[in-house]
């Protein structure tokens, strides 16, 4: 077991996990809406002496709402001012160009991340998490059609392909859209063990295959 799965698990003997999803305007939505699927399915069917493993919040840089791929209007559970400190990060993809542009939000992954067990992207989250240096040294992967721009803006990254996640330990990046929900359940097997990963796809009657690391 990894050094920040420990420190998860010496956590949830505490408190709930706190797992904070990015949202922002042109976000994918099963990017953000597949993590959020698994992890609060996760807390409620794995409670433990009445106490859910995880509590899952959308967060946005401002309380108002954000309007989604295809018009989906998403209204945030907090904001940048009053998210509290994460466990878990999750950092969606979509159309990047406003989180890849806006200090404010990239100030707050950079931060949010320093005190995360883990932090996890979502297709095109990846450029997110490389703009902030947090791939370096890392092996990543992103949704298939945009593997061609981020190792062309990040020459230096040892970009994956034809994978659903790559497990980097503290980072773990997935490929495309859906291949978020089954990255999540993979975090779940890391820290509460396969049996409570396979619970929670078979109660969202999802097919998971459990894989080590994706790489």
């Amino acid at each position: 077991m990894r050094g920040n799965d420990h420190q998860l698990r010496r956590l949830l003997a505490q408190r709930s996990l706190e797992v904070a999803i990015l949202i922002f305007p042109e976000v994918e939505v099963l990017d953000f809406a597949g993590p959020f699927e698994v992890f609060s399915v996760a807390g409620r069917i794995l409670k433990q002496d009445g106490r859910a493993p995880f509590r899952v919040s959308t967060v946005a840089a401002q309380a108002s709402p954000v309007l989604a791929r295809h018009g989906l209007p998403v209204t945030p559970g907090a904001s940048f001012a009053d998210r509290p400190a994460a466990d878990i990060l999750i950092v969606p993809g979509g159309i990047v160009t406003q989180p890849l542009g806006d200090a404010a939000t990239l100030d707050w992954i950079a931060a949010t991340a320093r005190h995360a067990g883990l932090v996890a992207s979502v297709c095109t989250g990846a450029f997110i998490l490389a703009r902030l240096g947090m791939l370096q040294g890392r092996a990543c992967t992103t949704h298939w059609e945009d593997i061609p721009d981020l190792r062309r803006d990040h020459p230096d990254l040892q970009v994956i392909e034809n994978v659903p996640f790559v497990d980097e330990g503290a980072v773990v990046t997935s490929a495309g859209i859906s291949a978020g929900i089954g990255m999540s359940l993979h975090l779940i097997a890391r820290i509460l063990g396969p049996e409570a990963a396979k619970k929670t796809a078979r109660q969202m009657q999802y097919d998971w295959i459990p894989l080590e690391r994706a790489a």
